[in-house]
């Protein structure tokens, strides 16, 4: 038994998230094609639509609402030798302010009568970073990825899988728009531009399981572990449960929960404009917490061949995230003592609507 590469599909979607006064969408068209039966290439086209009047908008710049566009392409292919696939791939998104080149390279091999695989990758990232309140302002960001990642059979029932994983950050890697605040002495705050480290180094490790039970069912769950040093952990449960029904009906009902420490230099309020050398109060280096509960339920409108379709599903996911801060103030609530401000919190929606298609 050999390796075998994916098979020719094409998937087109439709995404939508609104929660915290931001509202993303777009389509993304992805297509895979083999070129004979040792080559396979694909392209993926990606649109967010952004509308943002998100709790930073409104209380440190006082701005409505701004939009936004971010169009990303994707090429890549993979080669199949024996029981070894290597693929490259590479990506490029752009935005009024942000332009992102990503090239990577993986190696799966499989061993041990093909009950293991492993899988080594590299990614280097070159990101450009603008302002549009200031057209003089450019800067740099580079990026890399190692990682390695283990999938192993145990039994004809149970599948582990294991990845870990390190990041490389060197550059601007604070947003340009952001600012932090601090106490101004008379009793109220002001507002500065953030100053962050420009470097960062994190890992993650995570481990996957997944059991298939009778009646065509499975259970499966995960637990994820990050770090770096800007002292930011984060832990990562999720758990979930597939169901099929009759033929053509598959339901996946599934629960995450992720929380996560502040990172050494954020503050939801600084005593002074200078007390560290770096100071942020961007509420994704707080700590928080969040949970998502989410449901989907897949479609195969056709399992026998169809003209030039071989197989197509309809596909309908939507999740609901309760996002919690511990020390980020919601300031958009008045009358508070400085520093005393209540915690922020927001709910947030997101679907996910595609059809696949193999042919």
């Amino acid at each position: 038994m050999a390796a075998v590469l994916a098979p020719d599909r094409a998937d087109i979607l439709y995404h939508a998230y609104e929660g915290g006064g931001v509202e993303v969408n777009g389509p993304s068209v992805l297509v895979r094609k083999n070129i004979g039966t040792s080559v396979s290439a694909f392209g993926n086209y990606y649109v967010d639509n952004v509308s943002s009047a998100s709790i930073d908008v409104v209380t440190q710049s006082g701005a409505s609402a701004y939009t936004e566009e971010r169009t990303e392409y994707s090429v890549g292919g993979e080669y199949l030798h024996d029981k070894t696939i290597m693929s490259l791939a590479y990506t490029s998104s752009s935005e009024s302010d942000y332009e992102a080149e990503t090239a990577s390279f993986n190696v799966s091999m499989d061993m041990f009568g093909d009950l293991t695989t492993v899988t080594l990758g590299y990614a280097l990232g070159n990101d450009i970073v603008r302002s549009n309140a200031d057209p003089t302002f450019e800067d740099t960001i580079d990026r890399r990825n190692y990682r390695v990642t283990l999938s192993q059979i145990l039994t004809k029932n149970t599948i582990l899988g294991f990845t870990f994983e390190t990041i490389s950050d060197e550059g601007f890697l604070n947003n340009p728009y952001r600012s932090f605040r601090y106490a101004d002495g008379s009793g109220g705050y002001a507002w500065e531009s953030e100053r962050y480290p420009r470097t960062r180094t994190s890992n993650a490790a995570a481990l996957r399981l997944r059991y298939f039970l009778p009646h065509r069912a499975a259970v499966y769950g995960g637990y994820r572990y990050f770090d770096d040093d800007w002292d930011i952990r984060a832990d990562t449960f999720d758990v979930g449960y597939l169901q099929p029904f009759r033929e053509d009906w598959l339901f996946d009902v599934y629960y995450r929960n992720y929380s996560q420490s502040a990172a050494f230099f954020y503050s939801d309020l600084f005593n002074g404009i200078d007390e560290f050398k770096y100071q942020g109060r961007d509420k994704e280096l707080s700590t928080f917490s969040s949970q998502t509960i989410g449901v989907g339920v897949t479609y195969e409108f056709t399992r026998n061949k169809w003209q030039a379709i071989d197989r197509g599903t309809l596909n309908l996911y939507y999740d609901t995230i309760f996002f919690d801060y511990e020390d980020f103030s919601d300031l958009t609530q008045t009358g508070f003592p400085l520093g005393q401000e209540p915690a922020y919190s927001f709910t947030a929606n997101v679907l996910r609507l595609f059809v696949s298609i193999w042919y």
